[in-house]
């Protein structure tokens, strides 16, 4: 329910997420988009580099970033996907699924790119913009949807945070632009404090899913704990030898000495 100031709504959504099909049964909003931030892999991931090689980094990151196109290609409610970047691998594969890349000469931050995607995005008349990071290895098309046919009148955002609860995994925005992004350390904090100055309806969803990004090495032990069989992340740690590696230290660190 709207109200005068800002409320907040917090939800278990793996108790009482229903399923897509559901909830899109009517017609679809045309101003609902999709937009996917993405850096240069090549200096990706480098809180990692104390336990990666400069490869096994790219090639995590490359793994993570199938994972995630693979959700974005398989939602049902996005009218349109966005993809803001300069890396040159990012383009052509949304110029294969029919996505609309908006190119930036040069990346300055995460925070800068999603603010000028919002403008555009805004500009090209999306009403609803759901922003979600490329190191999402677990996320599935059914999350997306989920988020996408939440019901909010603007001004409004969800807010997914990150396993830790400091961080922001997915955030929508209506309209795209309604506040600045802080992306970084403590980013949930500063994304709640900037709705609440915009006087904007905020939503709180949690989804293990969603939160498990990959930043550092507790990220990657944590992810070893889920089921990664059927994604491009698992298959890529089992092949290069990181999951048995890792496997190997924990073994390691648990043997009295």
């Amino acid at each position: 329910m709207q109200s005068d100031g800002p409320t907040m709504e917090s939800t278990d959504r793996e108790d009482s997420r229903r399923s897509a099909s559901e909830q899109g049964k009517g017609p679809r909003r045309e101003s609902r988009a999709l937009l996917l931030p993405i850096k240069d892999l090549r200096n990706a991931k480098k809180r990692l580099a104390d336990v990666l090689l400069p490869e096994e980094r790219f090639g995590l990151a490359h793994a993570m970033l199938a994972d995630t196109l693979r959700a974005a290609r398989g939602a049902q409610l996005a009218h349109k996907i966005f993809v803001i970047t300069n890396y040159q691998p990012a383009m052509e594969a949304a110029a294969k699924y029919g996505w609309e890349v908006l190119h930036e000469e040069q990346q300055v931050s995460e925070s800068a790119s999603v603010d000028l995607a919002s403008r555009l995005c805004g500009e090209r008349g999306i009403t609803e913009l759901l922003r979600l990071p490329l190191d999402l290895p677990l996320v599935q098309s059914c999350d997306i949807d989920d988020l996408l046919a939440t019901e909010c009148s603007a001004p409004a955002t969800i807010l997914v945070p990150s396993r830790d609860g400091t961080g922001t995994n997915a955030i929508l925005r209506t309209p795209p632009a309604l506040f600045p992004s802080h992306f970084g350390p403590h980013s949930f904090a500063k994304h709640l404090a900037e709705a609440e100055r915009a006087r904007a309806n905020i939503i709180v969803r949690r989804n293990p899913r969603l939160e498990m990004d990959v930043d550092d090495e507790a990220d990657l032990r944590a992810l070893l704990q889920h089921g990664l069989a059927h994604t491009a992340t698992g298959q890529w740690l089992e092949e290069s030898g990181v999951a048995a590696r890792f496997k190997i230290r924990a073994i390691a660190a648990e043997t009295p000495s």
